[in-house]
């Protein structure tokens, strides 16, 4: 018979961030994004790998000077409470998570947040 967490269904989830957030997530051990900025009352996952390229190498490397793209897993029931936006075209779909829910998210997250891709300007650009 299979135990609660063997059959626990987990949604990958991806976050384009840049230095100052991704520093704040390595303090946490890799397990957590940070609370919100009070100009930041949402928390913006996407859906999709291409779209969280996207805007790391086209917004957080013009504005940061490094862009990154992190990739982590939560708990599927949990996130079923959250309806998937499509904020421009048919692929780019990301999760509007209201920054006072972000602890109860966090703790829905399982395993590591990973960093699976890093842009900087070009040489010479």
């Amino acid at each position: 018979m299979a135990t609660e967490t063997e059959t626990t269904k987990l949604t990958t989830l991806w976050r384009p961030t840049g230095p100052e957030e991704l520093e704040l997530v390595r303090r946490s051990g890799w397990r957590e994004w940070p609370p919100r900025l009070p100009e930041q009352p949402i928390f913006y996952p996407v859906l999709n790998e291409e779209y969280a390229i996207k805007i790391a190498r086209d917004w957080n490397v013009p504005h940061s000077g490094v862009g990154y793209v992190t990739r982590f897993q939560v708990e599927s029931d949990f996130l079923a409470r959250y309806p998937v936006r499509q904020a421009g075209g048919r692929d780019i779909l990301e999760l509007w998570i209201p920054a006072e829910e972000l602890g109860e998210f966090n703790s829905n997250i399982v395993g590591l947040i990973e960093v699976v891709h890093e842009f900087r300007p070009p040489a010479g650009g």
